[in-house]
């Protein structure tokens, strides 16, 4: 049998473990009453997030514009390093299914033969910050990332993050 003091020291990285399931994942989560979108049959959907009502694909997840994007272009500007944290929201549909979305849906093609989904010109991407429904940690990233309303406006919060991006 442990002695008593062996014991202690095994009850604490379980009580650790413990608290850390009830602490925050990071990021903005739907907070201030409002409820995580539900999913949806269709790509697109519009949500009343804490920052208003925003666009989020059928999962639930926050869908963002990107500055550097020129609207109706035809192409991304998102590249290199920015692919890998912000990903292209795509379709295999030329008319992709909306609901509550107001703004001009299409589709740009992707350099792999797939197609983006744009929303009033502008290419659509999630956030690999965002790791759940209702997550709006992307918004105001390096102040050129923002949520999209369900016309296809940037939603642009005053409290935005200018925090820049290490190989951005």
């Amino acid at each position: 049998m442990w002695p008593t003091v062996r014991k202690s020291f095994l009850l604490i990285p379980a009580a650790a473990l413990a608290l850390a399931g009830c602490a925050s994942s990071g990021g903005t989560a739907a907070g201030g009453g409002a409820a995580a979108p539900a999913t949806s049959s269709s790509l697109l959907t519009a949500w009343q997030s804490p920052l208003g009502t925003v666009v989020v694909t059928g999962r639930g997840r926050a869908v963002y514009e990107f500055d550097k994007d020129t609207p109706g272009s035809g192409k991304s500007a998102c590249t290199g390093t920015c692919v890998s944290l912000w990903h292209a929201v795509t379709t295999t549909s030329s008319a992709p299914s909306v609901a509550g979305v107001t703004g001009t849906v299409a589709t740009i093609p992707t350099a792999d033969g797939g197609q983006q989904v744009t929303l009033a010109g502008h290419p659509l991407y999630t956030y690999a910050g965002d790791s759940a429904s209702g997550q709006i940690s992307g918004e105001g990233v390096m102040n050129i990332w923002w949520l999209v309303s369900p016309a296809g406006a940037k939603v642009k919060n005053a409290a935005s993050s200018s925090v820049p991006m290490i190989g951005y």
